[in-house]
């Protein structure tokens, strides 16, 4: 169910997650606000991304 990019997608918002609230706790307010905005932007394109892939399977949901 789960492939490697999958994996890599939520390592990327982990790691955008982690560093936004690193920025953010250490003084550096707007760049923690710029960087928690890439979380919710990196998951609807993993999700886009997965949805053409299936899409492109021929899968129906």
């Amino acid at each position: 169910m789960f492939k490697p990019s999958d994996f890599f997608i939520l390592l990327a918002v982990a790691v955008s997650f982690a560093v936004s609230g690193f920025s953010y706790f250490n003084g550096l307010e707007t760049q923690g606000l710029f960087t928690a905005i890439w979380v919710p932007s990196i998951l609807a394109f993993g999700i886009y991304f997965k949805l053409a892939a299936l899409a492109a399977r021929g899968v129906k949901q």
